[in-house]
Order: structure tokens, then C-alpha cells, then sequence
């Protein structure tokens, strides 16, 4: 791993950091003389209520800062990183690996595959435990780094062997239940492929993980992404309709057994297996907490939600007459139909749902999240003009407004000629609601 330092990138105004003169660009190097290795490790060091710290400089000064503090107050001192002694990276050979199926000369940060605890307790991401030692495993339990998410994919040792391409992949249950037995809340996903991991491989995996409730919170189940960049790798196939409302039905069934027994549903299904199927989501008691939204798996039923909430903002008629394109994967089509049929009752108002077909990828992959800005301008090029052009944020990185392939909305708008906005879907409707009508 690459020794990465605490680097600090910011200083939270009128925080401790700001009136000790700690700037950006200054580097962390010991809490009461301790070095942290990660940010978990930093906010424990400085749960104490005297703390030193040795900071060094920009340039190469090192100074020593005494404080006295309540318990609970934050130093306001933000870092350029989550992990200080460099990331653990994935050492698997997944047969469905997203990211060997991306083309080359892409952005540098598409590539990167992370496989560490201490980013899937910090930002939720999923993590497969075929790299963890068994001091981290102790490390975990005697620090309480809970909830985790987990890739499983499946309970079968010798297949989970083979889908991971590992051969620590098989240990699975046993680390699982370590964790459980150490009170560790955990969040299960399964890649699920047809003739693989489907059938009795998912009745056996969702029998061996629920046996592990509650300290297994949730078993989101989503399917399979293929694109047209999978050469050298194993031949897999999507899920056809008659297969993905076989999964819906088995999985229904399961939920209504759980809902019984512990009162929340436990297992889930990604939005996109009922696109697949042409089957309406379920209602909003089959999400229970909606515990990996993040994943997927309820986003449509609380977009659904909170349109209802948000109904009455929407008025009888515009001012003036507004053309506007919701713009969105093949996938989102159906999912937005029911809202623009809603939002054109509008007198004045002509909403659009432009369905971008996945050239870059391929026509396997139909999500709004990975469409290129190339594809998204052609598409938009062959309509008709429109007054305003909104893109759900999933279509841009989270922290800046550019496509996968670096083009920006703001290169959309200049080639277009037409206002180009970015909406937080995820929030909610209201933002949509208020760009369409305002």
C-alpha cells in the first residue's frame, strides 16, 4: 500500500483547527503521539478530551498544539483522504468485475478498485473480506467499525471461489459469523447472474444469511451489469423478462415471510429487476427502511413517494408555454411515465422523456448513471428543441458536473443553444417539480 499522510485539504471556519493557525496543506502526524492510519482512527484519537497534536507545516516546521476540549467537539479539521496509510485495493477476478468491462482512456478514478473495511463503514461501499487479515478482523470487532457492507454473491464456497476468481473467497460464512457473534451490523449484496448464482445457489444464500439476522440487516439482490467490453472474460447473459418475474415472485414470497417473522421484509430487489420483468414497484412496506437505496433498491418507490408529497406545488397552468426534456436511460422510460403524464395536466406545459440509448456501453446497460455525455448530445441533437433540458445527477461524478467520458452539461448547453440543468433526483421530487414549473 502507498504511504499515504494525513494531508489537511480544509479547515472548518471558527473550528479548534482555525484558531490554532492550522492551514490547508499542513500534514497530521500524531494524536497524543499516536500516528492514525485512517480517519476512523483520527476521530477516536480525538474523541479524548486533551489532546496534543504534531502538525507539520508547509514548510517542513513541526509544531506542537495542546488542547483542551469538550468530549464531543470536532477540531474542523477535514483531510484530503479516509485512509492515511493508502487504500486496500481488490486482489479478486470477478466474472462480472464492472470495471474490467470499461474501455480504456477513461477517467484515471474509474479505475481504481477498492476493497477496504474502512471505506465501506465510512461511505458505504461494498467490500468481499478476501483480503482482510485477522488483525483487521480484530480491529473491526474491538473497534466497533459497524454497519459493513458486504459483497457476498453467494454461501457456496467452491462457486463463490470461482465468481470472486480467489481461492480465500470460499471462507465467507465463517468471517460472517465472526462478525455477527461480535455484534457487527452488516449489509449483504448479490450480484445475481442467470444460471449461476440464481435458483437453489440464491434459496441456500438467502437461508445461510438470514439464519445470521438481525445482525445481517438486509440482503439487497441486484442484477448482473454487461457491457459490449468483455473480451477475455467469462460469457454471461442478462436476465429476460420471464426470468427476472421468476425472481420478483420467489423473492415476494420471501419478503411476506420475513415481514412476518422479524416485521421488515430483510431481502430486496434492485429497481432494475422490475424493469426487466415490466412489473410496477412495490409498495413502500416492502423497502422497510429503505436500508440500500444507495444500491439501487427502492430509489423509483421514494421518487414515487415523494412526487405524491410534492403534488400540490404543481400548478394548474404556466404563465407561458415550456417544452422541457426529462432525460434518462432506456431503463428510466417507464419509471418517469407515470410523472410526466402527471406533470403534462399543466396547461402551458410539455413535458418529454428522451430515452438515451447506450452506444458507449452497449444496449445492455440502459441506467441513466452510465450514459456518456457523447450519447446524451446525439440523442438530444435528433429531437425537437426544447426550453429546458434537466439530467438527473446520477449522469454526472458526485462531487462535479462531468459525464464519463469528461464532457460537462455545460458543454451540452453550448452545443444545444438550451438552459441544461442538473437535478438531485435522489433528494427527492421537489427540485424536479421546482426547475419544471418555476
Amino acid at each position: 500500500m502507498a504511504d499515504n499522510k494525513p494531508i489537511i485539504e480544509g479547515i472548518e471556519q471558527g473550528s479548534i483547527g482555525e484558531e490554532l493557525g492550522i492551514e490547508k496543506g499542513d500534514t497530521l502526524m500524531t494524536v497524543n503521539g499516536q500516528r492514525p492510519r485512517d480517519l476512523i482512527d483520527y476521530r477516536f484519537m480525538c474523541a479524548e478530551e486533551d489532546l496534543e497534536l504534531e502538525i507539520m507545516k508547509n514548510n517542513g516546521e513541526i509544531w506542537s498544539c495542546d488542547i483542551q476540549k469538550d468530549y464531543d467537539q470536532d477540531l474542523g479539521l477535514l483531510f484530503a483522504g479516509d485512509t492515511f496509510d493508502g487504500m486496500h485495493s481488490c486482489v479478486n477476478k470477478c466474472i462480472f468485475c464492472f470495471v474490467d468491462q470499461m474501455p480504456a482512456d477513461m477517467r484515471e478514478s474509474l479505475y481504481v478498485k477498492d476493497d477496504d473495511y474502512r471505506l465501506s463503514f465510512l461511505h458505504g461501499n461494498f467490500i468481499t473480506l478476501t483480503n482482510i487479515n485477522r488483525q483487521e478482523m480484530e480491529r473491526i470487532i474491538k473497534m466497533r467499525i459497524s454497519p459493513l457492507y458486504i459483497s457476498v454473491h453467494c454461501t457456496n464456497p467452491r462457486l463463490r471461489e470461482h465468481m470472486l476468481g480467489c481461492k480465500r473467497a470460499g471462507r465467507i460464512m465463517e468471517q460472517l459469523s465472526i462478525l455477527a457473534e461480535a455484534g457487527i451490523e452488516m449489509h449483504i449484496q448479490i450480484v445475481l447472474c442467470p444460471g449461476i448464482n440464481d435458483g437453489e445457489e440464491l434459496e441456500r444464500s438467502i437461508r445461510d444469511l438470514t439464519a445470521l439476522y438481525p445482525r445481517v440487516q438486509s440482503i439487497a439482490i441486484v442484477p448482473v451489469g454487461l457491457t459490449r467490453y468483455r473480451e477475455n472474460m467469462q460469457a454471461l447473459r442478462k436476465f429476460n423478462t420471464r426470468e427476472a418475474g421468476i425472481v420478483i415472485d420467489t423473492i415476494h414470497l420471501h419478503q411476506k415471510r420475513f415481514l412476518e417473522k422479524y416485521g421488515t421484509p430483510l431481502v430486496y430487489l434492485g429497481d432494475e429487476f422490475y424493469v426487466l420483468a415490466g412489473r410496477d414497484f412495490p409498495e413502500t412496506q416492502y423497502y422497510g427502511e429503505f436500508p440500500q437505496a444507495e444500491n439501487g433498491v427502492g430509489l423509483v418507490r421514494l421518487f414515487y413517494d415523494s412526487f405524491e408529497e410534492e403534488r400540490s406545488r404543481i400548478p394548474d397552468r404556466l404563465e407561458n408555454k415550456k417544452r422541457v426534456a426529462l432525460v434518462t436511460g432506456v431503463s428510466g422510460e417507464k419509471v418517469l411515465k407515470p410523472i410526466a403524464e402527471d406533470l403534462n395536466k399543466t396547461g402551458n406545459l410539455d413535458v418529454e422523456i428522451v430515452g438515451v440509448f447506450n452506444e458507449f456501453f452497449g444496449g445492455h446497460v440502459t441506467v441513466a448513471g452510465l450514459l456518456t455525455g457523447r450519447d446524451v448530445l446525439k440523442t438530444l441533437k435528433e429531437q425537437i428543441p426544447f426550453d429546458l433540458i434537466l439530467l438527473p445527477s446520477v449522469m454526472c461524478k458526485r462531487d462535479e458536473p462531468v459525464f464519463l467520458d469528461g464532457k460537462t452539461p455545460a458543454d451540452l448547453e453550448r452545443e444545444l443553444g438550451v438552459p441544461v440543468r442538473v437535478i438531485d433526483v435522489d433528494s427527492g421530487a421537489g427540485e424536479l417539480i421546482r426547475a419544471i414549473t418555476g
